[in-house]
């Protein structure tokens, strides 16, 4: 056979890459180029570094979205890309399903050293990958069946996790889902009246939910895994967003005194931003519930999971944020970061709050108390709510080349989750535009409302 000749994707995007947004729309999700054209986010990136995007014409976008979260370390981190490459080189004899490959439990090792009182590690491909297993585990682990989870949690969109995912847009369409029960995030009593039916397998949880980026309140957690342990329950931390760094603690659950689940979700900033890995954490018992016996080794497992490039990408990333000091960096950076944004809200009344923790931060807006300004913000609501959030969004990637999200549907939340490596100069950066968006917010007229205006016709249109 004739070795194929090696393909020249350089050529190939030189040649087709003007046509993106075209191949999208005819043979992808046809709804996404759509809505990038309606608020003008069809833009033209041809390469990134660190915390920024360049156009062709060479102009420097700031991300503070990171893929979603996936970028902690920013785009193309030289020594991440370096262990990708090296492994390659290497030509490891990888998966070969009959051997047990170092790269694995190195990786796995790496891991539990920084989350005590977990002992082993199972490897998928994504997040969703990741609370499917702990799901299962739960389930298995527990011989119960109903898995408890809050209102507007997000846990991924395959069928299991979908099950447990607290956004009725997400869920409509695809039910049937599992049988399981949304709580209130925070709300002890609730807690308590399902455990005492007895089934509750598990309670899963965001530490801080990225919808909205809200937390329970203080000691909730360690309470509610005290009254899920009294119940022969399980506490599930889906840190896939939260965790790696992201708060400002390897772990967000870290953070509160006490807490010790029993299963943890991680994934997105492990893989470096190289390739895709999902890992859930988990204690010997449970492990040992689910592999039972040698007639079970296989009774969980993913075709491409424990593969030696994520392997290398997640030990790289890891190696790298203890070189760099990068958890460090993403609590100090992101006290930096909210304290000058809180500093606002005495000063636009249109700035409800801000909060978060680490370098995960939520800009909420709310309804302002002058005339001139509720009777926009009125017409914004009436429309669709979630408006006025993205009329601060657009701006934002237009004017400044700055880009951020509203934080889920309905809400007048922006999240920013920018790469862990930021430093005050992306942050100077961020509040002085975002200084400037607010100021022309509150003349109530102008630009910023012209397009609120566009946005509530199209709201209304679609109805």
């Amino acid at each position: 056979m004739t070795q194929a000749e090696p393909l020249d994707l350089a050529a190939l995007l030189a040649a087709r890459g003007g046509e993106r947004y075209e191949l999208h729309a005819r043979y992808l999700n046809p709804q996404l180029p759509r809505m990038l054209h309606t608020i003008g986010f069809d833009r033209y990136y041809e390469r990134a570094k660190g915390p920024y995007f360049y156009d062709a014409e060479g102009n420097e976008y700031l991300d503070m979205l990171a893929g979603f979260g996936i970028f902690a370390l920013g785009r193309h981190h030289p020594a991440v890309r370096a262990a990708v490459e090296q492994v390659m080189e290497l030509e490891t004899a990888d998966l070969t399903r009959f051997d047990c490959s170092p790269l694995p439990g190195l990786l796995a090792e790496q891991l539990i050293a920084r989350a005590p009182g977990l002992d082993r590690v199972f490897f998928g491909n994504s997040g969703t990958e990741a609370v499917e297993t702990a799901l299962k585990f739960a389930r298995c682990a527990t011989g119960k069946r109903r898995v408890l989870y809050c209102d507007h949690a997000f846990h991924g969109l395959t069928a299991g996790s979908l099950s447990v995912n607290g956004e009725g847009g997400f869920r409509k369409g695809f039910d049937p889902l599992l049988p399981d029960t949304a709580i209130p995030l925070g709300d002890l009593d609730a807690l308590k009246k399902e455990l005492k039916k007895g089934d509750v397998a598990a309670l899963i949880v965001e530490p801080i939910q990225g919808k909205g980026v809200l937390a329970p309140p203080p000691g909730w957690l360690a309470a509610a895994q005290e009254l899920l342990h009294a119940h022969k329950a399980l506490l599930i931390c889906d840190e896939v967003q939260t965790g790696v760094g992201r708060t400002g603690t390897f772990f967000a659950y870290q953070a509160e005194e006490g807490v010790r689940p029993d299963l943890v979700c991680a994934a997105k900033a492990l893989s470096g931003g190289y390739v895709p890995i999902g890992a859930t954490l988990g204690t010997s018992w449970i492990f040992e519930k689910v592999y039972s016996s040698m007639d079970r080794v296989l009774v969980h497992s993913a075709s491409f999971g424990s593969n030696a490039q994520a392997m290398a990408a997640g030990l790289a990333t890891l190696h790298v944020m203890r070189q760099e000091g990068v958890v460090e960096n993403a609590a100090k950076v992101g006290e930096l970061f909210r304290s000058r944004l809180a500093a606002l809200t005495e000063r636009y009344e249109l700035l409800a709050e801000v909060r978060g923790r680490g370098l995960m931060i939520g800009i909420e807006f709310g309804r302002p108390k002058s005339l001139k300004l509720r009777t926009g913000w009125t017409a914004l609501q009436a429309a669709r709510k979630g408006l006025f959030a993205q009329m601060v969004v657009v701006p934002l990637l237009q004017r400044h080349r700055i880009l951020t999200q509203v934080s889920g549907d309905h809400l007048e939340v922006i999240k920013l989750i920018p790469p862990l490596i930021v430093t005050e100069k992306e942050v100077d950066r961020f509040v002085d535009a975002f200084t400037e968006v607010m100021d022309d917010a509150h003349r109530g007229s102008g630009l910023m409302w012209d397009f609120g205006r566009t946005l509530v016709k199209q709201a209304v249109g679609s109805r």
